[in-house]
């Protein structure tokens, strides 16, 4: 097939913007790029002149959670507790004594009707007997009812979880709020679904996937299913269905080194291993928790809150066993490490020789705040560094806040780890950040928000080049799947996924990147959206 009157748009490529090509492609794969207009009696599509681009691979979201959003109760919408309220009645029609009852997507910051965050006291005005467990917008806070709290206090493993993760009140007591690995926890035993479930959930979540140009994730989706093994045969199904449009990496989220014996002792596929589309991604381990909540770990106390650092969730002993296990057993590592002392004490469990850092591409993600002594260690080590730049949009004026004067121009600091040639990729988190990739490349090239504060962007010379953003959302990804001979480039034997854009990305103004409209994204050889 060919894909007529096309101009070619990809990270460093040698193609000239106002030049238009025949691109080729059979089956899964491109086989020719041709000088436009083709001659040849190939089967011909005219592509209108738009601009032909790698497809997008998002290398750290939770696509599960996602689709759940779109399929089950969605309560980002709510602005009060009243509101909140009656979307659970309205959803759950009958709350019943005794039943369990979900909501995803809370900002209680922002309820207008009561002057606290909420607690287990509260939900006893939606349903006094019940199970009812409230997630935040960010997924890194939950408030549950006081029955759901009496089934918890019976499950001796929540002992490991840091105090300091479950809030109490005057008395020493829990208030239901948990935050952080506390909340993996509850997802992760009390939130099972079966395979049946989370395929519809996936099925809703796709389209909006293909609707950005995204045609492959990496993502960590244990928690909201219970089990590594119902969520792989989940997505393997609709591979096998053929109603999967996306090569999917699957992480598995491991909360201690028994979990991860466990695992490894229990699955015998690796890192990249799998299907054609499903693939084992890495090991997924959290290191501490965010900074809106204090949680992330910094060398520094929070200036708005100089009596606390954040913690770490292990011990560098346990991190050390933990990594150094996966590297002996073929395995990537990925690891969530928002703050300067996790991001440290990431990359000295990566400098050891058992973890094999080097073969496997273990991966650091966030990494918001870092130091120059940091930076110069993951000179040396190069990790995958995993970052979000869609979060500077609502966070750039509240970094002075997390973070010292003397580092604040360390934070998100991507154009120096680029230009250090530490890997970097750019991702969504989603449904936290934006699922659209363009907002992303559009925040790490201009560093402003979406009313284009502030003037000039923060720390503006941490801002990257429009080839560097693209390359970081294609090329670089495709390294952590070990794939980068086959995919994320347009190119003769590579795997063909890519997108037609309404205008080149050279061409547009900066502040203008994120307005480009998506016409078609294509995924292995196979149309998946057309606008």
């Amino acid at each position: 097939m060919i894909l007529e009157n096309v101009r070619i748009y990809q990270a460093y490529g040698n193609e000239k913007p106002e030049q238009t090509y025949a691109v080729e492609f059979e089956g899964e794969r491109f086989k020719a790029i041709h000088p436009s207009p083709y001659s040849g009696d190939q089967e011909v599509i005219d592509g209108k002149g738009y601009v032909l681009c790698p497809g997008f691979i998002d290398s750290h979201m939770h696509l599960l959670r996602y689709g759940l959003l779109k399929k089950e109760l969605d309560l980002t919408e709510a602005t009060s507790f009243t509101e909140m309220k009656n979307l659970i009645e309205k959803h759950y029609k009958d709350l019943n004594e005794g039943g369990w009852f979900f909501g995803k997507g809370f900002n209680d910051s922002q309820f207008s009707d009561i002057e606290h965050l909420l607690i287990a006291e509260d939900l006893n005005k939606i349903q006094a007997n019940a199970y009812i467990y409230l997630l935040h917008e960010d997924g890194h806070e939950c408030v549950i009812s006081e029955k759901a709290m009496d089934l918890l206090k019976q499950e001796e493993a929540f002992n490991r979880e840091p105090e300091e993760f479950k809030e109490t009140d005057s008395n020493g007591n829990w208030t239901g709020r948990f935050k952080d690995t506390a909340v993996h926890y509850i997802n992760h035993r009390f939130w099972g679904r079966s395979t049946e479930d989370a395929k519809q959930a996936l099925i809703a979540a796709f389209p909006h996937l293909c609707e950005h140009g995204i045609t492959s994730v990496h993502t960590d989706d244990r928690s909201f299913i219970g089990d590594y093994e119902r969520l792989w045969e989940a997505y393997t199904e609709l591979e096998a269905e053929g109603q999967l449009p996306l090569d999917v990496q699957l992480h598995h989220y491991v909360f201690d080194i028994e979990d991860l014996t466990e695992f490894l002792n229990t699955n015998n596929l690796r890192t990249g291993d799998g299907t054609d589309q499903v693939t084992v991604g890495a090991v997924k381990i959290f290191l501490d928790g965010t900074q809106r909540l204090h949680t992330a770990a910094m060398r520094n106390p929070y200036p708005e809150n100089p009596e606390v650092s954040g913690s770490l969730i292990y011990t560098q002993k346990q991190l050390n066993e933990m990594v150094a296990l996966a590297g002996e057993k073929n395995m990537q590592v990925a690891m969530h490490a928002i703050g300067d002392r996790a991001v440290e004490q990431a990359i000295e469990a990566l400098e050891q020789e058992e973890a094999n850092t080097t073969a496997l591409r273990h991966r650091i993600i966030h990494a918001q705040t870092l130091a120059p002594d940091l930076i110069n260690r993951l000179q040396k080590l190069k990790p995958y560094i995993e970052t979000q730049p869609s979060f500077l949009l609502g966070e750039w004026d509240k970094k002075d806040k997390w973070t010292p004067d003397h580092l604040l121009r360390f934070c998100d600091p991507l154009n120096s780890l680029v230009r250090a040639n530490i890997p970097v990729t750019l991702s969504s988190d989603l449904p936290i950040g934006s699922i659209n990739p363009l907002i992303s490349v559009y925040s790490a090239i201009t560093r402003m928000d979406l009313n284009h504060q502030p003037e000039g962007g923060w720390m503006p010379q941490e801002r990257l080049s429009v080839d560097d953003s693209f390359n970081s959302f294609t090329l670089t990804p495709s390294r952590l799947e070990f794939r980068e001979k086959e995919k994320g480039k347009i190119a003769p034997g590579y795997q063909a996924d890519f997108v037609l854009l309404n205008k080149h990305p050279l061409e547009v103004k900066p502040e203008q990147i994120h307005q480009i409209q998506i016409q078609q994204t294509w995924q292995r050889g196979k149309r998946t959206f057309k606008k």
